[in-house]
């Protein structure tokens, strides 16, 4: 090719030409890369992904969610936090995430109830949820009760020395009611004498403990609400001068849901173990398996507690979800001094001091069919001021109303594991692959380097 002045020209033109389009490109691209994103995951099944499950509720989410993570200088959990968080950014805009020092602010994290380093305060339309455990089920579980819109209703029976809701005397419920309304939750009592008509918007019915007679016509209230499928948490506790056999007018009730009581007080010899010098006190280790004590690890205490005999009518299904140890018995003679199991009039162990009883209702055809439920204790005082910070109580006592009230039927995201994170080898693959790190690769980089030499040598 004849190099002439012209050509030369034409070469730096198209050079620069070139070199223009080139830049262009390239901001147009870094331009575009602030506007859109796209990520790919290429991990064995998606682990670092949102499941649709959780992108479709952040598509229904109307309004800014806000989440406070009180987490150390610590970048293991800091990180850990982000990691999660971002998978749900991606899919939401406005959901923001900022770190709190929580060796900074003391005051304000006993304030909150902070317990986790690295715990999450999230915030969505001014309801707030803490989650401790950094999960993309715990969180996305979170985010949706807190997008329910509709008002959940708790209406507590008074006027027979029942635990008052907003009471704080050491038997009273105040503590619970407190943590109830945090969550969304709308405490009210109802007397039944004043008032015959419960509330339309009832979410569940507590009868928490009374301690006099119902009236006949308030317990065919109660039983008429029953039987017209409302949900109903009922806290029995052992009745004094009756053997704990009538509850104060509402065996009627109970003879509706199929439910008896044990006669005497259970007696635990495991709490002796535990320090706690008094007999009449029950613990919990162990639970069925039941959506209300689904992965429980932790010990729940019960004072003064009876067992429960269930033998559930036509049309409902019971559950137990909390039973003594076998080691436990019902005394029914006197709890003073020495106490000792006898045989011939004491019910041995292990009892069972929590049911739920669930049945289905029909609806129009338009309608899902829902499901009538129902949760029945031997115990009232391990949700009172006095006991509720012991163990898992709190945790039991909100799992119970959460279910009653249905916020069971949440996002069920199966866990995510690494399945690609462990490398089996053979002892012959690993043979291989360390002869060839300490022989051929080192042979193959020296015979390249002499054939380099000899070709250089040669000209």
């Amino acid at each position: 090719m004849l190099v002439t002045s012209k050509t030369r020209i034409y070469t730096r033109l198209q050079s620069v030409v070139f070199t223009i389009l080139f830049l262009a490109v390239v901001g147009v691209l870094a331009y575009l890369s602030t506007r859109y994103s796209f990520t790919a995951d290429w991990t064995a099944n998606n682990r670092n992904t949102l499941s649709e499950a959780s992108s479709e509720l952040l598509r229904q989410l109307d309004a800014p969610v806000t989440i406070t993570s009180y987490a150390t200088e610590d970048e293991s959990v800091r990180g850990a936090v982000s990691g999660l968080v971002d998978r749900y950014r991606r899919h939401k805009a406005d959901l923001t995430l900022q770190f709190v020092n929580p060796d900074l602010e003391p005051e304000t994290v006993r304030a909150l109830g902070i317990r986790v380093n690295g715990e999450l305060r999230v915030e969505y339309q001014a309801r707030v949820e803490n989650l401790q455990n950094l999960s993309e089920q715990g969180l996305t579980n979170i985010l949706q009760r807190l997008a329910r819109s509709g008002e959940r209703w708790l209406i507590f029976v008074e006027g027979h020395g029942e635990r008052k809701p907003q009471g704080v005397a050491n038997h009273d419920l105040g503590q619970w009611s407190q943590q109830l309304t945090a969550k969304g939750f709308k405490v009210q009592t109802h007397n039944l004498v004043q008032n015959p008509q419960l509330p339309e918007n009832t979410q569940v019915l507590v009868l928490a403990g009374p301690q006099m007679n119902f009236l006949p016509g308030e317990v065919a209230l109660i039983n008429q609400y029953v039987a017209g499928g409302g949900n109903l948490l009922w806290l029995t506790d052992p009745a004094a001068g009756d053997n704990g056999k009538k509850q104060y007018g509402l065996m009627p009730l109970a003879t509706q849901l199929g439910i008896d009581f044990e006669p005497g007080m259970i007696v635990d010899p495991t709490t002796q173990v535990l320090g706690v010098s008094d007999p009449r006190f029950a613990l919990v280790a162990d639970y069925p398996g039941h959506a209300i004590t689904r992965d429980f690890d932790a010990l729940t205490l019960f004072p003064q507690s009876h067992g429960l005999i269930i033998t559930p009518p036509n049309g409902w299904q019971a559950r137990v979800i909390l039973q003594t140890e076998k080691r436990s018995w019902s005394e029914t003679g006197d709890m003073s001094g020495e106490i000792q199991f006898d045989a011939a009039s004491d019910v041995p162990g292990p009892l069972t001091l929590g049911v739920a009883l669930t049945r289905p209702l029909s609806t129009d055809d338009a309608e899902p069919r829902q499901e009538q439920r129902i949760v029945i204790t031997g115990d009232g005082d391990f949700l009172s001021n006095a006991y509720l910070g012991n163990g898992a109580n709190l945790l039991l006592g909100m799992n119970m109303i959460n279910w009653l009230a249905t916020d069971d039927q949440l996002i069920n995201i199966p866990v995510k594991t690494a399945t690609d994170r462990n490398l089996q080898l053979s002892p012959l693959a690993q043979g291989m692959i360390g002869f060839g790190f300490l022989f051929v690769l080192p042979l193959l980089l020296a015979g390249s380097g002499f054939l380099i030499w000899w070709k250089r040598r040669k000209r």
